[in-house]
Protein backbone atom coordinates (compact mmCIF):
# COMPACT_ATOMS: atom_id res chain seq x y z
CA UNK A 1 0.00 0.00 0.00
CA UNK A 2 1.36 3.41 -0.97
CA UNK A 3 0.48 6.41 1.20
CA UNK A 4 1.35 10.04 0.46
CA UNK A 5 1.35 12.46 3.39
CA UNK A 6 1.39 16.17 2.61
CA UNK A 7 1.99 18.81 5.26
CA UNK A 8 4.37 19.70 8.05
CA UNK A 9 4.97 19.74 11.77
CA UNK A 10 5.45 16.92 14.25
CA UNK A 11 2.37 15.06 13.05
CA UNK A 12 4.04 14.56 9.67
CA UNK A 13 6.99 12.79 11.30
CA UNK A 14 4.91 10.54 13.53
CA UNK A 15 2.45 9.60 10.80
CA UNK A 16 5.30 8.79 8.44
CA UNK A 17 7.00 6.67 11.08
CA UNK A 18 3.76 4.88 11.95
CA UNK A 19 2.86 3.99 8.36
CA UNK A 20 6.41 2.92 7.56
CA UNK A 21 6.48 0.65 10.64
CA UNK A 22 3.42 -1.15 9.27
CA UNK A 23 5.23 -1.90 6.05
CA UNK A 24 3.49 0.73 3.92
CA UNK A 25 5.28 2.46 1.06
CA UNK A 26 5.32 6.06 2.28
CA UNK A 27 6.07 9.34 0.52
CA UNK A 28 6.14 12.64 2.41
CA UNK A 29 5.68 16.02 0.71
CA UNK A 30 6.81 19.15 2.53
CA UNK A 31 7.65 22.71 1.45
CA UNK A 32 10.45 23.38 3.96
CA UNK A 33 13.89 22.26 2.67
CA UNK A 34 15.36 22.04 6.16
CA UNK A 35 12.46 19.93 7.43
CA UNK A 36 12.76 17.69 4.38
CA UNK A 37 16.44 17.11 5.13
CA UNK A 38 15.63 16.24 8.74
CA UNK A 39 12.84 13.85 7.74
CA UNK A 40 15.14 12.17 5.22
CA UNK A 41 17.69 11.57 7.97
CA UNK A 42 15.23 10.31 10.56
CA UNK A 43 12.76 8.25 8.50
CA UNK A 44 13.10 5.45 5.99
CA UNK A 45 10.53 7.00 3.66
CA UNK A 46 10.64 8.94 0.41
CA UNK A 47 10.72 12.71 1.00
CA UNK A 48 9.79 15.21 -1.72
CA UNK A 49 10.41 18.90 -1.13
CA UNK A 50 7.69 20.98 -2.76
CA UNK A 51 4.10 22.15 -2.79
CA UNK A 52 1.64 19.26 -2.47
CA UNK A 53 -0.93 21.37 -4.31
CA UNK A 54 1.25 21.21 -7.45
CA UNK A 55 0.28 18.30 -9.69
CA UNK A 56 3.91 17.81 -10.77
CA UNK A 57 5.00 17.39 -7.14
CA UNK A 58 2.18 14.92 -6.48
CA UNK A 59 3.17 13.00 -9.60
CA UNK A 60 6.76 12.91 -8.35
CA UNK A 61 5.48 11.51 -5.05
CA UNK A 62 3.86 8.65 -6.94
CA UNK A 63 0.25 9.79 -6.87
CA UNK A 64 -0.60 7.70 -9.95
CA UNK A 65 -0.01 4.51 -7.98
CA UNK A 66 -0.99 5.78 -4.51
CA UNK A 67 -3.70 4.09 -2.49
CA UNK A 68 -4.25 7.06 -0.18
CA UNK A 69 -3.33 10.72 0.23
CA UNK A 70 -3.43 12.40 3.63
CA UNK A 71 -3.28 16.23 3.65
CA UNK A 72 -2.38 17.81 7.01
CA UNK A 73 -1.19 21.28 6.00
CA UNK A 74 -1.92 24.26 8.28
CA UNK A 75 -4.38 25.82 5.80
CA UNK A 76 -7.67 24.06 5.22
CA UNK A 77 -8.00 25.32 1.66
CA UNK A 78 -4.62 23.76 0.83
CA UNK A 79 -5.71 20.42 2.23
CA UNK A 80 -8.92 20.52 0.21
CA UNK A 81 -7.08 21.34 -3.03
CA UNK A 82 -4.49 18.61 -2.44
CA UNK A 83 -7.15 15.96 -1.89
CA UNK A 84 -9.28 17.06 -4.83
CA UNK A 85 -6.24 17.11 -7.10
CA UNK A 86 -5.18 13.64 -5.95
CA UNK A 87 -8.66 12.26 -6.50
CA UNK A 88 -9.63 13.97 -9.76
CA UNK A 89 -6.27 14.22 -11.51
CA UNK A 90 -4.63 11.02 -10.36
CA UNK A 91 -7.57 8.82 -9.37
CA UNK A 92 -6.32 8.18 -5.83
CA UNK A 93 -9.06 6.04 -4.27
CA UNK A 94 -8.80 7.43 -0.74
CA UNK A 95 -8.09 11.02 0.28
CA UNK A 96 -8.30 12.43 3.80
CA UNK A 97 -7.94 16.10 4.75
CA UNK A 98 -7.29 17.76 8.08
CA UNK A 99 -9.86 20.48 8.78
CA UNK A 100 -8.18 22.82 11.25
CA UNK A 101 -11.50 24.66 11.48
CA UNK A 102 -14.06 22.02 12.59
CA UNK A 103 -16.79 23.90 10.71
CA UNK A 104 -15.07 22.90 7.47
CA UNK A 105 -15.50 19.16 8.02
CA UNK A 106 -19.04 19.13 6.64
CA UNK A 107 -18.02 21.32 3.69
CA UNK A 108 -15.17 18.98 2.79
CA UNK A 109 -17.45 15.94 3.03
CA UNK A 110 -19.99 17.60 0.73
CA UNK A 111 -17.20 18.15 -1.80
CA UNK A 112 -16.33 14.45 -1.71
CA UNK A 113 -13.26 14.67 0.54
CA UNK A 114 -13.10 12.70 3.78
CA UNK A 115 -12.13 15.08 6.58
CA UNK A 116 -11.28 15.05 10.26
CA UNK A 117 -10.89 17.72 12.90
CA UNK A 118 -8.53 17.33 15.84
CA UNK A 119 -10.76 19.73 17.78
CA UNK A 120 -13.75 17.43 17.32
CA UNK A 121 -11.72 14.33 18.11
CA UNK A 122 -10.30 15.71 21.36
CA UNK A 123 -13.70 17.08 22.38
CA UNK A 124 -15.31 13.73 21.71
CA UNK A 125 -12.69 11.89 23.75
CA UNK A 126 -13.22 14.22 26.70
CA UNK A 127 -17.00 13.81 26.51
CA UNK A 128 -16.70 10.03 26.28
CA UNK A 129 -14.32 9.94 29.24
CA UNK A 130 -16.72 12.01 31.32
CA UNK A 131 -19.92 10.26 30.25
CA UNK A 132 -18.78 6.66 29.82
CA UNK A 133 -16.99 5.96 33.08
CA UNK A 134 -18.71 2.57 33.13
CA UNK A 135 -16.32 1.48 30.37
CA UNK A 136 -13.12 -0.18 31.58
CA UNK A 137 -10.23 -2.26 30.27
CA UNK A 138 -10.26 -0.93 26.74
CA UNK A 139 -7.92 -3.40 25.06
CA UNK A 140 -6.91 -3.28 21.39
CA UNK A 141 -5.70 -6.63 20.08
CA UNK A 142 -4.40 -7.84 16.74
CA UNK A 143 -2.23 -4.72 16.32
CA UNK A 144 -5.23 -2.49 17.02
CA UNK A 145 -7.50 -4.20 14.49
CA UNK A 146 -9.91 -5.52 17.17
CA UNK A 147 -11.19 -3.85 20.35
CA UNK A 148 -12.19 -5.80 23.44
CA UNK A 149 -14.11 -3.68 25.95
CA UNK A 150 -15.74 -4.30 29.32
CA UNK A 151 -18.85 -2.22 29.94
CA UNK A 152 -20.72 -2.01 33.23
CA UNK A 153 -24.35 -1.40 32.27
CA UNK A 154 -25.72 1.73 33.99
CA UNK A 155 -29.29 2.02 35.23
CA UNK A 156 -30.38 3.98 32.18
CA UNK A 157 -28.73 1.67 29.62
CA UNK A 158 -31.21 1.30 26.73
CA UNK A 159 -30.33 -2.38 26.33
CA UNK A 160 -31.16 -3.29 29.94
CA UNK A 161 -34.10 -5.70 30.02
CA UNK A 162 -33.75 -6.62 26.35
CA UNK A 163 -32.81 -9.95 24.85
CA UNK A 164 -29.70 -9.98 22.67
CA UNK A 165 -31.68 -11.01 19.61
CA UNK A 166 -33.67 -7.77 19.90
CA UNK A 167 -30.59 -5.52 20.10
CA UNK A 168 -29.40 -4.31 16.70
CA UNK A 169 -25.62 -3.87 16.85
CA UNK A 170 -23.32 -2.67 14.06
CA UNK A 171 -21.78 -5.19 11.70
CA UNK A 172 -18.70 -6.99 13.03
CA UNK A 173 -19.77 -6.49 16.65
CA UNK A 174 -20.16 -9.30 19.19
CA UNK A 175 -21.32 -9.50 22.81
CA UNK A 176 -18.89 -12.25 23.80
CA UNK A 177 -19.47 -12.61 27.54
CA UNK A 178 -21.89 -11.26 30.14
CA UNK A 179 -20.72 -11.25 33.76
CA UNK A 180 -23.65 -11.26 36.21
CA UNK A 181 -23.13 -11.35 39.98
CA UNK A 182 -19.58 -12.51 39.37
CA UNK A 183 -20.58 -15.41 37.12
CA UNK A 184 -19.66 -15.42 33.42
CA UNK A 185 -22.34 -16.21 30.85
CA UNK A 186 -21.60 -16.99 27.21
CA UNK A 187 -24.78 -15.43 25.84
CA UNK A 188 -27.15 -16.61 23.16
CA UNK A 189 -29.91 -14.70 21.42
CA UNK A 190 -32.50 -15.36 24.12
CA UNK A 191 -30.27 -14.13 26.96
CA UNK A 192 -31.20 -10.73 28.33
CA UNK A 193 -29.02 -7.89 29.58
CA UNK A 194 -29.61 -6.35 33.00
CA UNK A 195 -28.52 -3.26 34.90
CA UNK A 196 -25.29 -4.07 36.70
CA UNK A 197 -24.19 -6.66 34.14
CA UNK A 198 -20.65 -6.38 32.80
CA UNK A 199 -20.71 -6.85 29.05
CA UNK A 200 -17.58 -7.90 27.17
CA UNK A 201 -17.87 -6.38 23.71
CA UNK A 202 -15.70 -7.26 20.71
CA UNK A 203 -15.69 -4.82 17.78
CA UNK A 204 -13.64 -3.60 14.88
CA UNK A 205 -12.28 -0.07 15.42
CA UNK A 206 -14.61 1.53 12.86
CA UNK A 207 -17.70 0.16 14.66
CA UNK A 208 -16.51 0.65 18.21
CA UNK A 209 -18.04 4.07 18.91
CA UNK A 210 -21.41 3.18 17.39
CA UNK A 211 -21.59 -0.05 19.40
CA UNK A 212 -20.81 1.79 22.65
CA UNK A 213 -23.59 4.29 21.98
CA UNK A 214 -26.12 1.48 21.46
CA UNK A 215 -25.06 -0.37 24.62
CA UNK A 216 -24.75 2.63 26.96
CA UNK A 217 -27.19 5.08 25.41
CA UNK A 218 -24.58 7.80 25.12
CA UNK A 219 -25.32 9.94 22.07
CA UNK A 220 -28.95 8.86 21.75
Amino acid sequence: MRVIIVGGGKALYFLGRNFASKGYEVAIVNKDPEECRRLSRELTVEVICGDGGDEHILAQAGARRADAVLAIAPRDQDNLVICQLASLQFGVPRTVALANDPDNVEVFEQLGVSAFSTTNIVGSLIEQRAALEEITNLLPVGEGRVNVTEILLPEDAPVAGKQLKDIVLPENTLVAVVIRDGDPIVPRGDNDLRTGDTVVLITLPENHGAALKIITGEGR
